[in-house]
């Protein structure tokens, strides 16, 4: 067996250890949390009064226009000055999470804004309230509109977390880093570990493929494939 596959061999389940460890439940929690303060960004953009609106957009241009490692380094390397102190993990939770909810706020924002305005006036029209409507006829409609970018978001997610290694997250990336650190070996453990993100991503893109048939055969944005 060749050195090169015999070490790729022997470095796999550190690497898929770090992956399922750190790399997935961060991708998750990231996510669950980023979208869930996307939402609520989103709703004050768009309903809420204008000091809370203000807020938001300034929250969300900071955020954007800002590198996300910049953002990982102010909270991991920056916050200890002012005497809050986080470990590796949640500050990575809470760096991503902000990301996440910034971007998922625009896009939350505009497929809200997609829906005619006529499906509020109906939903008013048979005495539903704002709450209701919003989440019988307006959030089912916007969903199917949601669901490419979104889950865009999400794959792009799971590779942005290598950003982590940079605050000593022990992820996938990290994982490679130390192991290279001891081989000497960059290109194939680089490689290798290039090979488990583009696993990863290549599953959820088919997941993403599959949700998107599926909601396209009830109206949706999508023409079913053949």
């Amino acid at each position: 067996m060749p050195s090169w596959l015999n070490l790729m061999i022997e470095s796999l389940p550190s690497l898929l250890w770090a992956c399922l460890l750190f790399t997935i439940p961060l991708t998750l929690l990231s996510f669950i949390l980023g979208l869930s303060l996307g939402f609520v960004a989103a709703l004050v953009r768009l309903f809420a009064p204008w000091p809370l609106a203000a807020v938001v957009r300034f929250y969300v241009w900071i955020i954007r226009g800002t590198p996300l490692l910049v953002q990982l380094f102010l909270i991991f390397y920056g916050l200890p000055s002012v005497g809050i102190v986080l470990d590796a993990f949640p500050a990575a939770l809470i760096g991503f999470t902000l990301n996440v909810g910034a971007y998922t706020s625009e896009i939350v924002r505009a497929v809200l804004l997609s829906v005619p305005k006529g499906q509020w006036e109906a939903a008013y029209s048979i005495g539903m309230t704002w709450g209701q409507a919003l989440r019988r006829t307006i959030l089912p409609q916007a969903t199917r509109i949601a669901v490419p970018p979104l889950s865009n978001t999400f794959i792009s997610l799971v590779k942005d977390t290598s950003l982590a290694a940079a605050i000593t997250v022990p992820e996938l990336f990290r994982a490679g880093q130390r192991i290279v650190a001891t081989s000497y070996e960059p290109l194939i453990l680089y490689v290798e570990v290039a090979l488990i993100y583009l696993v990863v991503s290549s599953i959820l893109s088919s997941l993403q493929a599959h949700v998107e048939r599926r909601f396209s055969r009830y109206g949706g944005y999508l023409e079913a494939a053949s």
